[in-house]
C-alpha cells in the first residue's frame, strides 16, 4: 500500500495534534494545579477586598457617628422638642432613605434643615448621593421653613387648648 504525500502530510498532522492533546490532557496535573492555584489566589484576594471594605465601612460608620451639624439655631431648642424627630418625608424630594440618612447626619428637625448654609447643603448633597443643586433645587430650606412654622402653630395651639380652663 503506498501513499501519496497528501496522505502523508494529513496523517502526520492528525498524529501532532494528537501528540499535543495527549500532553496537554496528562501534563501530570499541571494544568489543573495551575487552575486551582489561581482559584485560590482568586479566593484570597477576594478575602482581602471584603476585609478592607469591611474596615472602610466601619470607618465610614464611626466618622458619621462622629460628625454633628454645625449652626447655632439648631443646637438651640426646647427640651419639648429635643427628643422629637420631624417627618422629613413630608418635604417633597425626601426619600425614606434619605430621611435616616439626615438622621444619623443629626438632622432631625425642621428647623435644622431650614437653617443649613449652601456649604452644608452640598456636603448633604454629596452624603445623600444627589446631584449638586437638588436641594436648593427642590427648596428643602423653604418647606422645611414652612412646615417648622405650621408644626410650631400647631404646637401651640394643643398647648393653649391645655391650658384653657373647662
Amino acid at each position: 500500500m503506498t501513499f501519496t504525500p497528501n496522505e502523508i502530510a494529513l496523517l502526520a498532522i492528525a498524529l501532532l495534534i494528537g501528540l499535543l492533546l495527549g500532553l496537554i490532557m496528562s501534563g501530570r496535573g499541571k494544568y489543573k494545579r495551575w487552575w486551582r492555584d489561581e482559584q485560590l489566589a482568586h479566593a484570597q484576594t477576594a478575602k482581602e477586598r471584603d476585609v478592607r471594605l469591611t474596615a472602610a465601612q466601619e470607618r465610614i460608620a464611626e466618622l458619621e457617628r462622629q460628625s454633628v451639624p454645625v449652626h447655632g439655631s439648631a443646637a438651640v431648642g426646647t427640651i419639648e422638642r429635643a427628643h422629637d424627630r420631624d417627618d422629613f418625608s413630608r418635604i417633597s424630594g425626601i426619600t425614606p432613605q434619605d430621611e435616616i440618612a439626615l438622621n444619623e447626619a443629626g438632622y432631625h428637625r425642621y428647623d435644622q434643615i431650614a437653617a443649613i448654609s449652601t456649604e452644608q447643603e452640598a456636603a448633604l448633597e454629596t452624603r445623600l448621593g444627589l446631584k449638586p443643586g437638588v436641594i436648593s433645587r427642590e427648596e428643602w430650606r423653604e418647606q422645611a421653613r414652612l412646615l417648622d412654622e405650621r408644626t410650631d402653630r400647631g404646637r401651640a395651639r394643643s398647648h393653649d387648648h391645655r391650658a384653657t380652663p373647662v
